[in-house]
């Protein structure tokens, strides 16, 4: 028993590690902010490409999380950037490795693709 106490309290204390480091890097928005600001920048959906062509945010374009390291010089510095994913635990993680690299305005959909009212493409 304790030692389940112990491991829940490390997944909670490193979940609330990343999120204090995202902060740093990343403004948290909600939907309706996401929708004013993502024609003013690039939206990335981090899903993986089977859950981006059943259905993604208009407009988004697809770099799946598991690529991220591979192709995130392919996401412009020099304009705001868009994350989300089905949570925002991809998103998270993605602000801390693109803040890392000098990308300055990097906004995360709060309430991820699952929770979504907008306009989709599928």
């Amino acid at each position: 028993m304790l030692l389940i106490v112990i491991i829940l309290l490390v997944i909670f204390g490193y979940n609330l590690y990343s999120r204090l480091r995202a902060n740093h890097f990343a403004n948290f928005i909600g939907e309706e902010d996401f929708q004013k600001g993502r024609h003013k920048g690039q939206v990335v959906d981090l899903r993986e490409s089977k859950d981006f062509e059943a259905g993604h945010i208009l407009g988004a374009r697809n770099i799946p999380y598991s690529t991220i390291k591979m192709f995130y010089k392919n996401i412009r510095n020099d304009m705001p950037v868009y994350l989300y994913d089905q949570g925002k635990a991809l998103s998270i993680k993605t602000a801390i490795l693109l803040g890392k690299h000098g990308y300055k305005n990097i906004y995360v959909l709060n309430s991820g693709y699952r929770n979504w009212n907008g306009k989709t493409k599928k």
